[in-house]
């Protein structure tokens, strides 16, 4: 007999088979940028970092959140920042445009 654990993996199985079947699955990021080969979906992962950077960065403007939470989403930030760059490294490398060239430049505070 099979127990109670093994029931609900399987049922869980059939749900998910069922949902990609009806299309309905959110397509996850793949860990690495070089798993991907087409030009759209790079830019569409690319993308999706900038909106969660941009998430973030309005969190993290919040007065009321403690340091250790700040600190938190620096990181996060941080790295969503590092993972912009290995995706905007392969659209590059599939053809697309160089956003490293044409992206915001940062400014001193004299504006230069």
């Amino acid at each position: 007999m099979a127990g109670n654990a093994e029931k609900a993996m399987a049922a869980l199985a059939r749900f998910r088979r069922a949902q990609l079947e009806e299309g309905k699955v959110k397509e996850r990021r793949p860990f690495l940028e070089s798993e991907c080969k087409e030009l759209p979906k790079t830019e569409k992962w690319r993308r999706q970092i900038v909106g969660e950077i941009s998430k973030k960065v309005a969190q993290i403007q919040n007065t009321g959140l403690g340091e250790f939470r700040i600190r938190d989403l620096n990181d996060e930030i941080n790295e969503l920042l590092r993972e912009k760059g290995y995706w905007q490294n392969r659209i590059k490398e599939l053809g697309g445009p160089d956003y490293a060239r044409i992206g915001p430049k940062m400014l001193d505070c004299e504006g230069k």
